[in-house]
């Protein structure tokens, strides 16, 4: 949280190289996540950044909330991985 921006940064293992994978955070928790609650830059090579315009506190108020990183776009409705924050 800096300046009532939270930065979401993933680093993940085992990825398809060259690969663009859309990543959200959904409402709920894994496995069972609901709608789309903020979209995150895709992740490209294991690897994404984002940074949100809500606060850390602000974020933390929606809990139950999961990152889930999907395969492809093509491939949307596949998760590759899931974590609930």
């Amino acid at each position: 949280d800096t300046s009532g921006m939270v930065t979401v940064t993933l680093n993940l293992k085992g990825y398809t190289p060259n690969i663009s994978q859309p990543a959200h955070i959904h409402i709920g928790a894994c496995p069972g996540v609901g709608a789309v609650k903020y979209p995150l830059n895709s992740v490209a090579n294991g690897k994404s950044v984002t940074v949100l315009d809500v606060s850390l506190a602000q974020l933390k108020q929606q809990l139950p909330l999961a990152i889930n990183v999907h395969k492809s776009a093509t491939n949307i409705s596949t998760y590759t991985s899931c974590g609930s924050l």
